[in-house]
């Protein structure tokens, strides 16, 4: 092997960094943890490594490509898993980590010399993360307002909360009493959505409720 082929290869990693990149943008522009330097790194990384198991070890009688490369898959679920995030009571950034193993196969097609697979896979890839991010309503997924209220129930207030919120029943309610007088903490999921401000005109008008707080479930 010649230094112009070892060129050829560091063209491969370069334009696998180019499309890396590429993907990386739309990521930016989402405001997401993994974004152009990121997705780069990762497509001109797995790129390098193909190249390794492909081309390196030719002089040694040893060409089993697979070898190396199929580490790719399996290690690049560590940076992944780095990506998803578990807070207030949903799961965030499985997009994103979805996108940097579809990322690294994308890298590792350019390092193979599937520069056809490599562009079509990119294209796929970026046409699906906007596509899906267009507001229809079929890729909506319905968000249900998941509401902690906590209130002085020294009567019929619970009552009254539930007519407020149009709600049967809570989901779960605990109970503490204080000299002040008995504080409910009740949980409910909405079947409707409900804004912030709505929220803010209740706690104004219902002198009873002490705080409000609003999460998200899917």
């Amino acid at each position: 092997m010649t230094w112009i082929d070892e060129l050829w290869f560091v063209l491969r990693i370069l334009i696998a960094a180019i499309l890396g990149g590429v993907i990386g943008i739309e990521r930016r522009f989402r405001s997401k943890e993994a974004g152009i330097r990121t997705h780069a790194l990762v497509c001109a990384g797995s790129c390098l490594l193909m190249v390794i198991s492909k081309y390196g070890f030719a002089d040694v009688g040893y060409n089993d490509a697979s070898r190396i490369a199929s580490q790719i898959v399996s290690g690049i679920g560590f940076i992944g898993a780095g990506m998803i995030l578990y807070r207030q009571r949903a799961v965030h950034g499985l997009t994103t980590a979805a996108g940097i193993w579809t990322t690294a196969g994308i890298g590792m097609a350019v390092g193979a010399g599937l520069y056809v697979v490599a562009v079509g896979g990119s294209l796929i890839m970026i046409l699906i993360q906007c596509i899906l991010y267009l507001p229809f309503k079929a890729f909506k997924m319905r968000v249900r307002p998941l509401i902690k209220v906590v209130f002085y129930c020294n009567c019929d207030e619970d009552i009254k909360l539930r007519e407020v919120f149009n709600i049967k029943d809570f989901t779960s309610c605990t109970i503490n009493r204080t000299e002040k007088g008995t504080i409910y903490t009740a949980n409910f999921v909405l079947p409707y959505e409900i804004d912030e401000t709505s929220l803010h005109s209740i706690l104004e008008d219902n002198l009873y409720i002490i705080s409000i707080e609003k999460n998200e479930i899917e």
